[in-house]
């Protein structure tokens, strides 16, 4: 079954929850209003489907291939980067001063969606790309931008991020790469990197690598890291491509999934040296890191609800074409399309909100971020930055994990079919494994939203977004219907279980760390669960709204019936959750080392 684009949720969500109008009188974004993000939809839809999908198959079953420092693309990968460069959609959210197009992160995530959605092996390395323009774009200085932000931002050039070495995974204190100091303000960086995302291949004329290193007499851990652009080739003065740097592909992982997208282990400086130039000061790489971090953790989230959608999608389609079984009820007297059994009902209703709530989360997430670095008003750009922090290990850690059950739900739907290679479905369960692992696994989300966004400010920003909900939960009560009112009901509920939590994780983590670590987890998935069910709630009185004035009947019924079953059967996990962080620690911490 091909991709087809859910403009009419992302559309919903940018409109009624997200207030692209109200980003719109935002300086800066004028032009970037509802009939803007309708039109740039639309034409991302176009690509997204009739381009990036029909290779998302050929992707898993001939993947990129590596042969003598050589990594050659999948078939049609290359042409498809040069309609995708052409197209302008690198661009797509950068700054029109380096020839970006200066669109909000409220456009540019629903078209990232869309584009993992239909290929998300492909999307990683634009994704990459747009970290380390970020990156740039923060701590660059004006010289290193002059040189490499235009042809980035136009595709011309890719991106990489390089923390991860054989001996330091995500812990960057071991990181052992240097940096030497040269005469001319340059470095000679020397070291091993692992896990680079498309840090070899053959879409694009050059590679710039962002590269975590140790410059010459640096401290030890993490405060002695610095942060270098390596190029794959070097640049001349008038811009032109010069030598091939001391940079080199020395081989590509063999992968559970996201097959087509080469991970390459890179050998910097076997030759004297590779050619290295440094971002901002010295010392401060991983907070320059941070920053092309925190964009590809929000991408990353936004992968896992993108990959969820397509197993969605895939079983939707199998469960109305499947014939099997009579229905329990007698409605039908034969054989009838499983989608008329109450279980793959259910499973598929569960995919359908999981999706739903976490895109809705997502899209309310970026116009935060929209607002943190383009808002006139400094008090607005505080707290929409405060909010968007809390946000971002909530949208990676919760809709990737989420990301996880959709993609397998997707595979039961299908019975023993979706276990069989051929249909399709199993590959989305592979691709979406690796979600919840890299830019920082799932555990390293939850200990951020602990100790960044939690415990330092003692639950304040936590208990706003709580006080938010239950002005939400108010609404609800105003508008009176049956299914306004029982979730209203489910969402009190849920809130007060977080509330509690917070509670417990401000109260606790200095003292007894152990017992507050071992929900940490949890905590994040209770959060996450609480924010989605927030956001289709919010839904929810949109859709009343909009199906009183007659607008798009079908649709509106469908968005509250989606919310309710949110209510029903996802938020109702919240105090249970509860139970098991406040109460539970002992027994995760109980059993002798030598037992297990």
């Amino acid at each position: 079954m091909s991709y087809k684009a859910p403009l009419k949720d992302m559309l919903f969500d940018i409109k009624h929850l997200a207030g692209i109008d109200q980003i719109a009188q935002i300086p800066g974004f004028e032009d970037a209003g509802f009939d803007t993000a309708q039109a740039v939809l639309e034409e991302c839809a176009k690509f997204s489907e009739g381009v990036l999908s029909p290779l998302n198959w050929e992707g898993d079953k001939n993947p990129s291939s590596f042969q003598s420092g050589v990594v050659t693309t999948t078939p049609g990968f290359k042409e498809a980067f040069k309609q995708y460069v052409e197209g302008g959609w690198q661009g797509l959210q950068h700054p029109a001063d380096f020839g970006g197009q200066g669109l909000p992160k409220t456009i540019g995530a629903a078209c990232g969606e869309m584009a993992n959605s239909a290929n998300m092996s492909f999307a990683l390395c634009p994704m990459l790309t747009d970290g380390a323009i970020e990156a740039l774009l923060t701590a660059g200085s004006e010289a290193l931008n002059a040189v490499y932000l235009e042809k980035m931002i136009s595709g011309q050039w890719t991106g990489t991020m390089n923390l991860t070495e054989p001996q330091a995974g995500s812990d960057l204190a071991a990181v052992r790469s240097r940096a030497e100091p040269q005469a001319d303000g340059s470095y000679k960086v020397f070291g091993t990197k692992i896990f680079i995302t498309y840090g070899e291949h053959d879409m694009a004329e050059n590679i710039v690598h962002l590269v975590l290193a140790r410059a010459s007499g640096a401290p030890e851990g993490v405060k002695g890291i610095s942060l270098f652009v390596v190029p794959k080739f070097l640049v001349n003065a008038d811009g032109t491509l010069g030598e091939r740097n001391d940079v080199h592909c020395v081989s590509i992982e063999h992968k559970l999934g996201i097959k087509a997208s080469p991970t390459a282990v890179l050998q910097f400086g076997d030759h004297g040296g590779a050619a290295g130039y440094l971002v901002g000061e010295e010392n401060r790489g991983l907070e320059y890191m941070f920053i092309m971090m925190n964009s590809a953790r929000y991408a990353v989230g936004v992968q896992g609800i993108a990959i969820a959608e397509r197993a969605y999608q895939k079983a939707v389609g199998f469960a109305k074409d499947r014939v099997q079984s009579r229905p329990v009820d007698g409605s039908i007297k034969a054989s009838a399309p499983i989608i008329h059994h109450p279980d793959v009902r259910r499973m598929l209703m569960t995919m359908r909100a999981y999706t739903e709530g976490c895109r809705a989360m997502a899209s309310v997430a970026a116009a935060a971020y929209d607002a943190t670095h383009h808002h006139p008003d400094a008090e607005v750009r505080k707290q929409s930055l405060a909010f968007y922090e809390f946000m971002v290990p909530l949208v990676k850690g919760y809709s990737t994990e989420m990301s996880q059950e959709v993609t397998s739900l997707g595979v039961q739907v299908h019975g023993g079919m979706g276990f069989i290679e051929e249909t399709g479905a199993a590959q989305y369960f592979r691709d979406a494994r690796i979600l919840t692992i890299y830019e920082g696994t799932t555990a390293i989300q939850a200990n951020d939203l602990i100790g960044r966004k939690t415990a330092r400010d003692g639950g304040q920003i936590a208990k706003g977004i709580a006080a938010q909900i239950e002005a939400t939960e108010n609404e609800l009560l105003a508008q009176g219907s049956a299914d306004a009112l029982a979730v209203a009901k489910r969402l009190k509920a849920a809130r007060q279980a977080f509330v509690q939590v917070v509670e417990f994780v401000a109260a606790n983590t200095r003292t007894s760390p152990n017992a507050v670590f071992a929900g940490s987890v949890p905590y994040l998935m209770l959060a996450g669960n609480v924010v989605a069910g927030w956001q289709l709630a919010r839904s929810l009185l949109v859709a009343q709204e909009q199906l009183a004035q007659g607008v798009d009947a079908a649709f509106m019924q469908a968005k509250i019936t989606t919310a309710r079953f949110y209510a029903d059967h996802l938020l109702t996990k919240a105090p249970g959750m509860r139970d098991s962080i406040v109460e539970g620690a002992g027994s995760v911490n109980a059993l002798a080392l030598d037992a297990f």
